[in-house]
């Protein structure tokens, strides 16, 4: 029997694609649409930039030394968003992967804003180019609208706040690999993935020791 002529529903990744360690999850992300539904709107990123953080066995890792009531998240069941906020400033967004007990997650870095971009350019920077909306992590939940509030949310599900859809199939993309940015613990394991030639992707920047006087 033939496919009904129409448009694809998008698919729902489901949590038994989180039940992995993050270096394996990451790679996989690229391409799938992160979204948040808020009250002012949905906005849907494309990811294309992500890295990879293995908790207790990774120095670079928020849960390198244990579980705390700021990392509690990232030992919980896997597809929830661990959200937290850096350097005073701004807010990272991961999504938690492997089962709990353990405290592996993939940090968002980057991605193609692909829905609500009036709505996102309005919360990040009026009249920046679509480029540079989600180019950072940073930038990518700001331009998301996700703050402290979204911690834990759940993102398998289709009536949350935070949905994460597969890529549209049919598509192929070269995965770059390389070291993950600006960590200054295991600067040189290479769980940073990207999409090849995206201009979306933040530029990489090696670990530099501040000077103390």
């Amino acid at each position: 029997m033939s496919r009904p002529a129409g448009p694809l529903v998008p698919e729902v990744v489901g949590r038994s694609f989180f039940d992995r360690p993050a270096e394996v999850v990451a790679p996989e992300l690229l391409g799938c649409v992160f979204t948040h539904v808020s009250a002012e709107g949905p906005v849907g990123v494309r990811l294309t930039e992500v890295e990879a953080y293995e908790g207790e066995r990774d120095p670079a890792s928020h849960a390198f030394r244990g579980r705390t009531a700021r990392n509690a998240v990232m030992f919980g069941p896997p597809g929830y968003a661990y959200v937290y906020f850096t350097y005073g400033m701004h807010f990272c967004v991961n999504l938690v992967c492997l089962g709990e007990g353990t405290a592996s997650a993939v940090l968002l870095r980057a991605g193609e804003v692909v829905e609500g971009v009036d709505l996102a350019r309005a919360r990040s920077r009026p009249g920046a180019p679509v480029r540079d909306l989600a180019r950072g992590p940073a930038r990518l939940t700001k331009a998301l609208g996700i703050g402290r509030d979204l911690n834990g949310a759940d993102v398998c599900g289709v009536a949350g706040p935070l949905r994460l859809y597969a890529p549209e199939p049919g598509g192929s993309a070269t995965v770059e690999v390389g070291p993950r940015t600006g960590v200054a613990a295991a600067p040189d394991v290479p769980w940073r993935f990207a999409l090849a030639g995206e201009p979306t992707v933040s530029p990489y920047r090696r670990h530099a020791p501040r000077n103390r006087r």
